[in-house]
């Protein structure tokens, strides 16, 4: 007999995730053998940007989250800067660069502590933390009660690192000053060195904090290598670019497929979204250049509002593990415990960055280039998110915007079904999972947490007449 239980909303995380999975026994072992990733919300920034400025893009598609709004602040002038052919000053790609890598620090801390942290240890009997799940917590009293002290060292760093990055860009998170053309900061050295006072402490606590403390966590609970491969193929759009025709990245783009060690190409033609098992009528697996965005619920057989982003057919991951992966800086494994050891290395990278590029802004030189605005035209930008690889697709009319369409990287993640029946990376990593405790299913949050996803960036809409839903429901099935 087996058992369905749905985990509704998945707590910390951004936004509205909900998640079914059956359950039953295989060769003795309790275990996930089928799931379904459910978006809750509707997010529609697509239609809403229909008929506006071309140059209204960064400004709006940065509300769409909250936690990563400055990647979508850049997708989006990558996006014009490809319709309007515009390259832009080496001042403008540093400070994009820096406010970017300081979202990217600040995201991958609050995921490990704050997000994942208290999947594995016990938290003090108090809010925020209580109530929790009590099982398989194998670190002792007095390592959890120094790791829950590095929480809360993270929330103040976390706050100084933002304070970095709104030293060029303004204020974040929903930086201004991501612009078609440029960045509308003039740097001056006395920002380099505000910047510089705050880097220091920001590196050593990733070095001699954070590290030591995810490469803990991961021999404490080494299993955790041998679940949650999912699909096994990596997929990257490459970020941080080194030259003024990003060319060269810090982070590569590049596709894996099967776990393989072997890097291809992207071809961003091969990007696909399907949507039969989403509520949406609008055509299954267009590219997005030619995407569109036609919400349909109730619909049948569907079950989520994310569409099913496929390459070249195929179901992807996105994120730190693939980013590391494409880049060959961490070629590990692929599991839950590799996502959460590749996100705090790649911290590291990023941090270490962070020094060179300040040394590379040039006082007095121009950060801005004139865009001159098309009447039409089409253009893409593809970039990365803290979670993953993130693109914006745009077709202009009339000197508006005639079509945009965002794919993010929770919607490559969390995909639901494809038109094939291919379960999303998360629904795949899933299955196979060890579950000891029905009413206590934490080895579920673990993969799921391991993803970081953002629901935010998937969606946003609510029905407030509908009722409430329960945490965790279960049921029992022939």
């Amino acid at each position: 007999m087996a058992t369905v239980l749905k985990i509704d909303p998945v707590t910390r995380i951004e936004g509205h995730l909900s998640v079914k999975i059956e359950i039953d026994i295989v060769n003795g072992i309790q275990q996930v053998t089928n799931a379904w990733a459910t978006g809750t919300l509707f997010r529609g920034f697509e239609k809403l940007l229909t008929g506006r400025d071309p140059r209204d893009a960064q400004l709006i598609t940065q509300r769409i989250c909250g936690v990563c709004p400055i990647p979508h602040g850049l997708a989006a002038v990558n996006t014009l800067e490809d319709a309007y052919n515009v390259t832009v000053p080496d001042n403008a790609r540093v400070m994009r660069n820096l406010v970017l890598a300081a979202n990217f620090v600040q995201s991958h801390i609050l995921s490990f502590y704050h997000l994942s942290l208290p999947d594995y240890v016990t938290c003090p009997n108090m809010l925020p933390w209580q109530p929790a799940w009590k099982g398989d917590m194998r670190i002792d009293a007095t390592k959890s009660t120094a790791m829950v002290n590095n929480y809360l060292k993270a929330l103040d760093i976390n706050r100084k690192i933002q304070e970095m990055g709104a030293v060029f860009g303004g204020k974040t998170p929903h930086s201004p000053a991501y612009i078609p053309g440029g960045f509308t900061k003039v740097p001056t050295a006395a920002d380099v060195t505000t910047a510089r006072g705050y880097l220091a402490e920001i590196v050593s606590f990733v070095e001699t904090v954070y590290i030591p403390d995810a490469e803990y966590l991961a021999t404490k609970y080494s299993d955790y290598y041998a679940i949650g491969a999912g699909c096994r193929n990596l997929l990257a759009f490459g970020v941080f670019d080194l030259d003024a025709w990003g060319n060269t990245k810090l982070l590569a783009r590049g596709m894996a497929t099967g776990g393989s060690t072997s890097v291809m190409p992207v071809n961003v033609g091969s990007i696909t979204e399907d949507v039969t098992n989403a509520w949406y009528s609008s055509p299954s697996g267009l590219n997005p250049a030619t995407g569109e965005t036609v919400p349909a619920y109730p619909k049948a057989n569907a079950y989520s509002w994310m569409k099913a982003p496929r390459y070249a057919g195929e179901a992807c991951e996105t994120g730190p593990l693939a980013r590391m992966w494409v880049n060959g800086d961490y070629q590990k494994g692929i599991s839950a415990m590799d996502r959460n050891l590749a996100r705090a290395y790649e911290a590291k990278k990023i941090a270490r960055a962070l020094d060179g590029w300040l040394g590379e802004i040039r006082e007095g030189q121009p950060s801005y280039v004139k865009a001159a605005a098309a009447e039409s035209g089409n253009g893409f930008g593809l970039t990365e998110a803290p979670r993953g690889a993130l693109g914006h697709w745009l077709s202009i009319t009339s000197s508006k915007i005639a079509r945009y369409q965002v794919i993010t990287p929770t919607c490559w993640n969390a995909s639901p079904r494809d038109d094939r029946g291919t379960l999303g990376p998360i629904e795949q990593a899933l299955v196979g999972t060890p579950v000891k405790n029905l009413k206590e299913p934490v080895e579920v949050m673990r993969v799921i947490h391991s993803f970081d996803p953002c629901l935010s960036c998937a969606v946003h809409m609510v029905r407030p007449d509908e009722p409430e839903q329960v945490l965790v429901s279960v049921q029992s099935r022939t």
